[in-house]
């Protein structure tokens, strides 16, 4: 089988899906700690979704990327 992109790519979109998944981490804690408080931001809370929702996105566009023979 042939890769349709070279290993120092590969290796870079890994790098990148890695700090995709810790951002998206992070972003998990920092909703579930601002949704535990009373007096939380929901618009805040709401865009901190919007942007953990368009992390997964770009993570799983990313998965794909390096494995396109997977199915996503």
């Amino acid at each position: 089988m042939i890769d349709d992109i070279g290993n120092a790519d590969r290796v870079a979109l890994m790098q990148k899906l890695v700090a995709l998944k810790v951002e998206h981490r992070d972003l998990d804690t920092v909703i579930h700690r601002l949704a535990d408080d009373p007096k939380h931001d929901q618009l805040q809370l709401t865009r901190l979704k919007r942007r953990k929702l368009l992390l997964k996105d770009q993570m799983a566009r990313l998965e794909r990327q390096i494995d396109p023979d997977v199915l996503a």
